[in-house]
């Protein structure tokens, strides 16, 4: 049995790379692989951290790589001691900022020992085909792999939920709308709010907005809060908190239209949008960094341009999928059969299994 080592960042807290990490090692891979970890969520232990791969007997390293100057300099060590030891490593990156880092936010030596460093990976993997060029010309394009994030089974709306969810919309009084994301501004939030305020305009009680996910800082959660105050948005806003197993399935099921008006320079591939579609949710967001691998304009809702978002015309979009409801039906219909048929679990993990093979027998 192949042995390999995974050194990532692993839950608490849930990210979308920590989630999909744990996905991955948890799954039925575990029976056909012998999987380690070494959890460089906390940085504080960077030599522990180097000593557990150091003594590590593996097959393969799989290492998730950061995308800040910082996590770099710490990737470097460890991609230095894996040449050492001269094991194979396969990298993935969750996310699209990093090339962006090494050419823009690095000093010269910095940026010279990323393209050593990666020249000798045995592969590197991206969310989606829009971001191999982070890798271009660092390595070999044969070693750039492609494997889309995934929506994890206990969020995949359920066929008999789906068929009701469906056969509801045609004629349901209000559109939930949702955001469900970390309270970042470059998420978009504050967009969303303002889109609030511009519902609340309408004299018909037809849209209500869901927010969800974790404040990091604490002026954006009085921001948030004293907005909803002064704006008196108390009736068609509601923020449900950090949500995870039943409520957010609750949630998913409930709420018809996702948005996320992302310019966050850090996105890779958002799994809230998969678990959307998922959850046959029409979907309105960005063409920024992997989305538009994932989302197109006017097949999967909106997709706008990051740095042109019109609050009027998006909500002029949600009026008209609000009277046309067939429209509305039609496009959460194929994002819930793209799902399905694209992006599950079964697929994500049958993908990195394919990858792991290739790298192993090399």
């Amino acid at each position: 049995m192949k042995r390999i080592c995974f050194i990532a960042q692993f839950p608490p807290p849930i990210h979308g790379l920590s989630k999909a990490v744990a996905t991955l090692y948890s799954s039925t891979l575990q029976s056909k692989y012998l999987f380690r970890q070494v959890d460089t969520t906390n940085n504080r232990k960077i030599l522990q951290t180097l000593w557990k791969i150091a003594t590590h007997k593996s097959d393969l390293f799989y290492f998730t790589i950061a995308q800040t100057r910082g996590g770099n300099w710490r990737d470097l060590l460890i991609l230095k001691l894996l040449q050492w030891k001269r094991s194979k490593c396969l990298i993935h990156l969750h996310g699209g900022y990093y090339r962006t880092l090494i050419e823009k936010d690095c000093g010269k030596l910095q940026r010279s020992l990323n393209y050593q460093a990666i020249s000798h990976v045995s592969g590197t993997i991206v969310l989606g085909n829009s971001l191999k060029n982070i890798f271009k010309g660092m390595i070999n394009e044969k070693k750039i792999f492609v494997v889309p994030n995934c929506v994890d089974e206990a969020y995949m709306l359920n066929a008999c939920s789906y068929k009701a969810k469906i056969d509801q919309l045609a004629t349901q009084p209000i559109l939930h709308i949702l955001y469900l994301s970390n309270f970042i501004e470059s998420k978009g939030y504050k967009k969303v709010l303002e889109l609030a305020v511009k519902a609340q305009t309408n004299p018909k009680n037809i849209l209500h907005f869901h927010f969800a996910g974790k404040f990091f800082e604490e002026k954006e959660k009085v921001y948030f809060e004293n907005f909803i105050a002064e704006h008196q948005l108390e009736n068609i806003i509601t923020y449900h908190g950090i949500v995870s197993g039943k409520k957010k399935n609750d949630l998913l099921t409930l709420c018809n239209i996702f948005i996320l008006l992302t310019r966050y320079p850090n996105e890779g591939q958002p799994i809230s949008i998969l678990e959307a579609m998922g959850n046959a949710m029409t979907i309105i967001t960005t063409n920024h960094a992997g989305i538009p691998d994932i989302t197109t304009n006017g097949e999967n809702g909106l997709v706008i341009e990051k740095n042109n978002i019109n609050i009027e015309y998006i909500y002029n979009y949600i009026l008209h999928l609000e009277k046309e409801r067939c429209s509305l039906i039609n496009i959460c219909e194929k994002n819930y059969s793209i799902a399905k048929s694209t992006y599950t679990e079964k697929q994500y993990i049958n993908n990195m299994d394919n990858i792991f093979q290739k790298i192993l027998e090399q």
